[in-house]
C-alpha cells in the first residue's frame, strides 16, 4: 500500500537556539522538544522528570466530592457495594483498581463484568437485577455508564444508587446518578480530558485518599493499571496520561503485580532481576503492553468470562496468578485463530465486492463471525484498506458492530449522524461499537457511507506517515539515541520521532528474512557522498524492495532509531516504516 510522507513544519529556529543553549543538547533533538510544545529548560525537565505531584488535583473533577461522600456513607453504614466495568482491558483495570483500594478498609465489596454476549457493553438490567437480589444499594461504574440513562433510571427505582465514572462522549442527557465522574461532560472543568476509564478510577482513589487520610502509597499501588489501561485504550499520552504512564511502567519494569507478570511471562518475556533494578531481561515499554498484556486481558473477555481477567489482576499469589495466566493465553490462542480466519473471511468478501473499490468506507457482515474478535479484525482491514471500517455480525437478535477509524475521520460523529438508525451506540473518536436491527442494516450502510463521501477526500484515504526531521546517517549515534530515549513512554500525542534520510545506498549486504511467508529486508545504510559508519536495518514488510536495493540504486528511508540486541551485544539500529526510490 502506497504511502504519503509528511514532513511536520519546522520547529520555531530562535526557541530552538534557545533550548538548545539552555539544555546543552543536540539541536536536532531540541527541535523535537519545541515540536512537542517543550521550549523552556523548565518545560524540558517536566517532560523528561515527569513527578507524580504534578497531577491536578482530583477534586476539580465535576461531581467528584458527591461520589466520594457517597462512598464515605456507604463504608461507615457498612452497605454493599458493587464495582461494575466493561468487560475490555480499560474496564477490567478499572475494576481491579477501585475494587482492590475499596478493600483495604471495606469488606463488604464484590465487582461484577457484565457478559459482552449474554448481556452486552454497559450497564445491563441484568447485573442491576443481579447486584438488587444480593442486598447490594451502591454500584460503581467504571469505563461505562455515561449514556446507559434508563438504566440508572431503573437502578434507582430499585433502591441502588448508581455512580458513574467514564471517559467516553456523554449524549444530550446525562443520567441521574449520584454522581458522574467523565471530564468530557459539559461544566467539567476538570484541565484533563484525556483519561482513560482506569484513568478516572485511579482519579477517584486519589479523591478517597485525600478525603480519608489514606496513605498515597496505597493510591499509587494501581498506576500499574493505569499505565496498562492508557497503552491498551489507545488514548493520547500527553499531560496526565505521560505521568501516569511513565510511573506505570516504572512499577511494572521493577515491582511488578503478580497478574500483569504472570502475563509478560506467558508472552516469552523472562524473569531474571537483575543489578540494575529491572525485574525482566528487557525494559517493558508501551508496545509490550499494547501487543503483549492488553490482548491478552482481553482474550479472556473476548472468548469466555472477563471476571477471569479482573481475578488475575486482584491476585497476590504467584502460582495462582501464572495458572491463571496460562489458561488467559490459551484464550488469546483461540483469539488470534478466530482473528486470522475472520479476516480472511472478510478479505475474501471485499475483493468479491465489484462495488467496494468505488467506495470511501468497509462495511462487512457475517451473521456467524465471532462477537468478541471483529473489532480487532476491523483494523486488520484498514491494513488493507485504509479506509473506516465497520465489521458486523448478529448478536442476541441484533447486529452488532465494532468501528474503527482512519486519521482525520470522526468515526464517532460519523455514526452519531445515523443514529436514528441504531439501537446504541457509544465510543471515540477513532473506535466505537454499535447495534441496529437487521432490517435497518441496508439504510445504515448507505447513510454511513453517504456521510464519509461527503467529508473524505481521496488523499485522505491514503495511509500517512508524519515525519519529524530529517537526519544524515553521520547524525546517528549512542549519545543522540540516549537523549532520545527519554522521550518515552510514546503513544498518541507523543509518538516515537520518525526520521526522513535522502540518497542512502545500501552496503551491498541486503537480505531477505523472514519466516512463515514473511517478507523482511535486512540492510546496512551509509551516505555515499559523506563519512561516517553504515548502520545497520531492518525494513518488515518491505522485502519487495530487495532487487532494487540490492543493485546499489540509491534510495530514501523514513524510519525510527532503536535497538537491536543479538548474541549479548546491543547495537543501534534504524527500524525502517517506508522506502522510496527516485
Amino acid at each position: 500500500m502506497d504511502k504519503r510522507w509528511v514532513l511536520k513544519e519546522s520547529a520555531d529556529r530562535e526557541a530552538v537556539e534557545r533550548l538548545s543553549e539552555a539544555l546543552n543538547i543536540n539541536k536536532r533533538l531540541c527541535s523535537l522538544l519545541v515540536q512537542r510544545g517543550v521550549s523552556t529548560f523548565e518545560e524540558a525537565k517536566q517532560y523528561f522528570r515527569p513527578e507524580l505531584s504534578q497531577l491536578p488535583d482530583p477534586f476539580l473533577m465535576k461531581d467528584m466530592d458527591k461520589a466520594v461522600d457517597r462512598i464515605l456513607v456507604a463504608i461507615e453504614k457498612h452497605e454493599k457495594i458493587v464495582v461494575y466495568g466493561d468487560y475490555d482491558v480499560d474496564g477490567t483495570t478499572a475494576v481491579a483498581l477501585v475494587y482492590s483500594f475499596l478493600r483495604n478498609f471495606h469488606k463488604k465489596i464484590e465487582f461484577y463484568i457484565p457478559d459482552r454476549y449474554a448481556e452486552g457493553y454497559g450497564i445491563s438490567y441484568k447485573g442491576i437485577d443481579i447486584a438488587c437480589k444480593n442486598g447490594f444499594t451502591l454500584m460503581i461504574t467504571l469505563d461505562c455508564g455515561i449514556k446507559a440513562v434508563e438504566k440508572v433510571e431503573y437502578a434507582k427505582k430499585n433502591g441502588l444508587d448508581v455512580i458513574i465514572c467514564d471517559h467516553h462522549r456523554p449524549g444530550d442527557t446525562l443520567p441521574d446518578a449520584v454522581a458522574v465522574l467523565d471530564a468530557k461532560q459539559k461544566e467539567c472543568t476538570y484541565p484533563y480530558k484525556d483519561l482513560s476509564g482506569c484513568g478516572v478510577g485511579f482519579k477517584l482513589t486519589q479523591a478517597l485518599a485525600i478525603k480519608k487520610g489514606v496513605d498515597e502509597e496505597k493510591v499509587y499501588n494501581g498506576i500499574d493499571l493505569v499505565a496498562v489501561s492508557i497503552a491498551a485504550d489507545i488514548v493520547p499520552i500527553t499531560g496526565e496520561n505521560r505521568i501516569l504512564a511513565y510511573y506505570g511502567l516504572k512499577k511494572i519494569n521493577t515491582n511488578p503485580r503478580v497478574g500483569i507478570d504472570s502475563l509478560l511471562v506467558s508472552a516469552g518475556i523472562e524473569r531474571t532481576k537483575n543489578p540494575g533494578g529491572l525485574y525482566y531481561d528487557r525494559e517493558i515499554t508501551i508496545n509490550d503492553l499494547v501487543f503483549l498484556v492488553g490482548p491478552r486481558i482481553n482474550a479472556a473477555g473476548r472468548i469466555e468470562s472477563a471476571t477471569d481477567s479482573v481475578r488475575l489482576l486482584i491476585s497476590t499469589t504467584l502460582d495462582f496468578a501464572d495458572k491463571l495466566g496460562a489458561q488467559i493465553d490459551e484464550l488469546n490462542n483461540t483469539r488470534r485463530d478466530l482473528d486470522s480466519n475472520i479476516t480472511r473471511q472478510a478479505l475474501e468478501m471485499i475483493v468479491s465486492d465489484d462495488a467496494h473499490k468505488n467506495r470511501k468506507t468497509t462495511i462487512v457482515y457475517d451473521e456467524n463471525w465471532h462477537k468478541g474478535v471483529i473489532g480487532i479484525v476491523a483494523s486488520r482491514l484498514i491494513e488493507n484498506y485504509y479506509r473506516p471500517t465497520i465489521v458486523l455480525t448478529l448478536s442476541n437478535g441484533l447486529i452488532t458492530g465494532s468501528a474503527r477509524s482512519i486519521k482525520s475521520f470522526d468515526i464517532y460523529d460519523a455514526i452519531d449522524a445515523c443514529s436514528h438508525l441504531l439501537e446504541h451506540f457509544g465510543g471515540h473518536t477513532f473506535a466505537a461499537g454499535l447495534a441496529l436491527k437487521p432490517e435497518r442494516l441496508d439504510e445504515f450502510k448507505f447513510e454511513f457511507e453517504k456521510y464519509a463521501d461527503e467529508r473524505l477526500t481521496e488523499n485522505m484515504l491514503i495511509p500517512e506517515i508524519e515525519i519529524d526531521e530529517e537526519l544524515y546517517i553521520s547524525d546517528i549515534n549512542y549519545k543522540f539515541y540516549r537523549v532520545l530515549k527519554q522521550f518515552a513512554p510514546f503513544g498518541p500525542g507523543n509518538m516515537s520521532p520518525s526520521f526522513i534520510t535522502n540518497n542512502v545506498i545500501d552496503t551491498g549486504y541486503a537480505k531477505v528474512v523472514g519466516r512463515n511467508g514473511h517478507n523482511h529486508l535486512k540492510f546496512s545504510v551509509v551516505h555515499p557522498d559523506r563519512t561516517g559508519s553504515p548502520l545497520p536495518a531492518i525494513a518488515f514488510n518491505l522485502g519487495l524492495h530487495f532487487n532494487d536495493v540490492k543493485a546499489g540504486k540509491p534510495f530514501k528511508i523514513c524510519y525510527h532509531i532503536d535497538e537491536n540486541k543479538w548474541q549479548g551485544q546491543t547495537t543501534l539500529q534504524l527500524r525502517v516504516k517506508d522506502i522510496k526510490f527516485d
